[in-house]
């Protein structure tokens, strides 16, 4: 695995939505191979920076570059995967023709599909209707679609978000193992207890970053032991700061 350069690399960026500018002046790098927790509140921005990273997103200024390609480019298409927080498969076909579908437009067969479902604990739902799944499933075989292609950038929206807690743990047991092969995963939450999780933090706050930290940068800068009351502690000493 090249890791000579970053995964993403993110220059000055801003995006304004209206009157309202929703990303302002950030800048950030993502390393290769690694499984990076972008955190904050809801409205906070982590969305649209999703988008961006995906080419999803009409940007004002700045650069976004990723897999030292710009973002949104043609050949990036089968080079990253993206699950959004709302459900984006075919109701009116199987949990396994729903993969089995994508696992074809990346060009992957066979064994592969019944190994993803089974990955993301959809294997006794194999053949249920997309239509006729929870909304929880529903975004199991979203991530179940994007999973098959083996992306080598894997862009996650609140992937977890109505799972049972052995399922959450099983998943990010699952992202660890695809950051090992040397995967690199973005996963936006705003759970805190997850940050434990990733490698390195990127923390959002009204569309501007805060930090990028690990876990543990984040105690002993604050000198708090819950990673929640971490955050607070270092928005509020960030706006004392700014005021």
């Amino acid at each position: 695995m090249d890791t000579s350069t970053p995964a993403v690399d993110i220059r000055n960026l801003n995006v304004r939505r209206g009157p309202h500018r929703a990303l302002e002046d950030v800048t950030v790098t993502i390393p290769r191979g690694s499984v990076t927790g972008l955190l904050g509140p809801s409205g906070c921005g982590k969305t649209t920076l999703m988008r961006c990273i995906v080419g999803t997103q009409i940007i004002e200024s700045g650069t976004v570059t990723v897999l030292d390609r710009p973002a949104g480019e043609a050949n990036l298409r089968r080079r990253v995967g993206y699950v959004t927080q709302e459900p984006s498969v075919y109701p009116d076909l199987t949990v396994a023709k729903n993969v089995a579908y994508f696992a074809a437009l990346y060009g992957r067969s066979g064994a592969v599909v019944d190994e993803t479902i089974a990955a993301v604990g959809l294997s006794s739902h194999s053949k249920q209707l997309a239509g006729n799944l929870s909304g929880g499933q529903l975004g199991r075989v979203s991530l179940a679609c994007a999973l098959v292609g083996d992306p080598e950038l894997l862009v996650l929206d609140e992937p977890t978000v109505g799972l049972d807690p052995v399922l959450r743990v099983e998943l990010w047991d699952h992202f660890h193992m695809l950051a090992d092969r040397g995967v690199t995963l973005l996963i936006s939450s705003h759970v805190m207890d997850e940050a434990d999780r990733c490698a390195q933090l990127l923390l959002l706050r009204e569309g501007r970053l805060l930090g990028k930290l690990t876990p543990g940068d984040l105690r002993e800068q604050t000198g708090e032991s819950r990673l929640e009351d971490a955050f607070l502690r270092l928005i509020r000493t960030r706006e004392g700061a700014q005021s």
